[in-house]
């Protein structure tokens, strides 16, 4: 574990991180700079990589080209999507050339091949499992196919579960909400969901790397951060994606980070990251105190904006009401106003 606290940088404290994509390193299709320039420094030192996204409708070069054209240092080999984690799954479930209903992009397809089994598109393939993945032509006669044949006693595996996927006119339907229309026909859950905030990327990544130690970097708590709980897995959340400050306080346990940073910046320099906790003596840290009187929660202090999000976080996960936070005197007023916490 890296001790943050005591100067030492927070990427020094593992053998692997593993990175989520959009919101952390790109934001749609834009690269985040800071997040250029640590890539780059951590290839240039040597340090284990991956890069564990839930989208399935890319394979891991075609990701790895997206990245590299944006100025991003990613080799194929680092990628794991949830398409191949999904494919891998099946493999070690099915034997060889076992019938596999794909419904999703052609890069599905490709990844179920590649392991072995047989992709198939229609009920009366009779296939053995059903896998299903977000495509932007996957429609009605798709989606029947696939509950006829969970109908018919097909396991039903799902690459991933977000409800939308960003784009530059804004939030469009996800595999999440796709699966759900074949949920509510069926009246019934996926047996097996593969992405984040099920564990299997990240394990699947350590698995790959032989980690021991790894470090899971995310901007969302219900995806990244939560994977990584259920991974037994430290985070660091960045603040350069979904997740802001309001909902860091609002964390529930299983998705709660082991550190924040405003953006990767804070792999490196011990300043620019905080360490977070559910203890109370964390509210009065960091040149910062939080303290409850009735309806009154007030911030007083000094210190950096990152140091009043960790008291913070310590006050309200430990108990004390944030709703309505009050600056006990100018530096607060700042720090709060940064945080886009204030009134």
């Amino acid at each position: 574990m890296s001790d943050v606290s005591a100067g030492g940088r927070l990427v020094d404290g593992y053998d692997l991180v593993i990175f989520d994509l959009d919101g952390v390193l790109y934001l749609v299709d834009r690269p985040i700079e800071t997040a250029v320039a640590a890539v780059g420094r951590l290839h240039a030192e040597g340090k284990p990589l991956a890069y564990a996204t839930n989208n399935a409708s890319r394979r891991a070069d075609e990701v790895a080209a997206l990245l590299v054209g944006m100025g991003l240092d990613v080799r194929p080999e680092e990628v794991l999507t949830s398409a191949a984690a999904a494919a891998e799954l099946l493999s070690q479930r099915f034997p060889p050339d076992s019938p596999v209903l794909v419904v999703g992009a052609e890069a599905l397809r490709i990844e179920v091949r590649e392991v072995g089994l047989r992709p198939v598109s229609r009920l009366e393939d009779e296939p053995v499992a059903v896998v299903q993945g977000y495509g932007p032509q996957v429609g009605w006669a798709d989606l029947a196919e696939a509950a006829l044949a969970v109908r018919a006693g097909a396991d039903w595996f799902v690459t991933n579960t977000d409800r939308t996927l960003p784009t530059p006119r804004g939030p469009v339907p996800g595999n999440g909400s796709l699966v759900a229309a074949v949920r509510t026909a069926l009246a019934r859950d996926p047996d097996v969901v593969v992405g984040k905030p099920e564990p299997a990327l990240f394990t699947a990544a350590a698995r790959r790397h032989g980690a021991a130690r790894p470090l899971a970097v995310g901007d969302r708590l219900d995806t990244d951060i939560e994977g990584a709980v259920r991974a037994g897995m430290e985070s660091l959340l960045v603040l350069t994606g979904v997740a802001a400050p309001v909902d860091l306080l609002h964390a529930a346990p299983s998705a709660r980070p082991d550190f924040v940073a405003g953006d990767l910046g804070g792999l490196f320099d011990p300043a620019r990251v905080a360490r977070l906790t559910a203890e109370p003596d964390g509210a009065a840290a960091g040149g910062w105190r939080v303290t409850a009187d009735g309806d009154r929660t007030v911030l007083d202090g000094d210190g950096t904006s990152l140091a009043a999000l960790a008291a913070l976080c310590a006050a309200s996960w430990s108990g004390v009401p944030v709703d309505d936070l009050e600056a006990g005197a100018d530096p607060a007023r700042k720090a709060l106003g940064e945080l886009g916490l204030l009134g």
